[in-house]
């Protein structure tokens, strides 16, 4: 059970646009000027195809949310990377003195498999994650499905038909600028040869992240993987965490072994408890509320609850079960999918292994910098959808490369 005040949800609301806007204006220049008129032609393709992304979901009547929003932020990602492979293929094909129309047409071509392979991979975790997550996450994977699907339609045909009017006109397209037309293409980084530098950082990276995990008691985790009431409160002015948690030890005592953290600026705090929450009765939400204004009283600065969340004891066993296997099917099917697509075990195991080694670094980075960092490192089931969502790319670029290679 979640509830999210109205001055919170304007702001999610105002906060998610933005970054998308920031996003989108971003990208629309990176392409106009590293791609020249082609660039723009991605520019249009990229406008058109987050008109189908809304227009979808308002024909669906999908609930858009904070998650949600992220994810058509993600899909503009996808959309472009497409955009990329094709455009390079193309550049690559005029560099070996083919005509433009030719070139055009094979660099379509050739890019084809690594943009297919690369979005169906991240399809499929969207859908896992559709199929396993509940609210927000599904929120997430609702968009980033539709947006994929959406993307792979004005990658491969808007823009190409976009090409094909613009050639039919005689109008010259460039595909770069005299600044970026041979930018990298000579980058030659021996990452091979130096592998053992990089093992070892791998290595030290994880090994530390795994003492601090030992250290600390295991990871922090959010309210929808242990159970309990989480609590955004936000005052008047700035507050210190240790003067929350012990206003509230004051009032509830240390047995409901309460949280208190700096969520966003420091007048915001998040207060996790597991006070009462085993006890069914009719007023027990009640009783909470009182005992928590009670304590947060003391400290004599105006606040006011924004979002408040409950989850039981059983539901925050059976999202953390599912998150487990979420990740451990996601693994499993990325590598399935890169078996059959490449026809070799090796490439297979050689991307699961990269996956397995993304994650645990990106967990022993959450391990070391817990209560480091001015902010909270929970795992929670938005931190599920983040790590797919790394996955998702890790394939990606996993894909491309093995795509080159065959």
């Amino acid at each position: 059970e979640t509830v999210v005040g109205p001055t919170l949800g304007a702001e999610s609301i105002n906060a998610g646009f933005k970054s998308f806007a920031i996003a989108l204006i971003l990208v629309f220049v990176f392409m106009a000027i590293y791609y020249g008129k082609a660039g723009l032609v991605a520019d249009i393709t990229l406008l058109i195809n987050t008109f189908f992304i809304i227009g979808v979901l308002a024909s669906l009547g999908a609930v858009l949310t904070l998650p949600g929003i992220a994810g058509i932020v993600l899909v503009v990602g996808l959309s472009v990377d497409a955009n990329v492979l094709i455009y390079e293929r193309i550049r690559e094909e005029l560099r070996g003195g083919k005509g433009l129309q030719t070139a055009i047409g094979e660099g379509y071509k050739h890019a084809m498999s690594s943009i297919l392979d690369s979005n169906v991979t991240t399809l499929l975790l969207g859908i896992i994650l559709y199929a396993y997550g509940s609210g927000p996450v599904q929120g997430f994977a609702t968009t980033l499905i539709i947006g994929i699907l959406c993307s792979l339609f004005s990658a491969i045909f808007i823009s190409r038909l976009s090409f094909e009017f613009l050639l039919g006109r005689k109008i010259d397209i460039s595909f770069s600028i005299p600044f970026t037309a041979n930018a990298f293409k000579n980058v030659n980084i021996d990452f091979v040869k130096n592998r053992k530098y990089f093992y070892i950082f791998s290595s030290v990276v994880i090994l530390i992240g795994t003492g601090f995990y030992f250290k600390n008691g295991g990871f922090t985790m959010g309210v929808d993987f242990k159970g309990g009431r989480s609590y955004v409160v936000r005052f008047d002015n700035p507050v210190e965490t240790e003067a929350v948690g012990h206003a509230i030890r004051n009032v509830i005592g240390t047995q409901a072994g309460e949280q208190v953290k700096t969520f966003g600026g420091n007048n915001q705090v998040r207060i996790t408890t597991a006070y009462m929450i085993d006890d069914t009765s009719s007023n027990a939400e009640e009783v909470v509320k009182q005992k928590l204004a009670e304590s947060l009283d003391q400290l004599g600065n105006k606040y006011k609850i924004v979002q408040s969340q409950k989850v039981g004891e059983t539901i925050s066993r059976d999202l953390r079960s599912n998150a487990v296997w979420t990740i451990l099917f996601s693994c499993a099917l990325m590598f399935i999918y890169i078996l059959i697509r490449f026809k070799g075990w090796q490439y297979g195991l050689g991307a699961t292994i990269a996956l397995l080694h993304d994650v645990a670094f990106i967990l022993s980075f959450y391990a070391i910098f817990d209560g480091v960092l001015p902010f909270t490192l929970e795992i929670n089931q938005d931190f599920i959808a983040a790590i797919l969502t790394v996955m998702g790319y890790s394939m990606t670029d996993t894909v491309v490369v093995f795509d080159r290679i065959r």
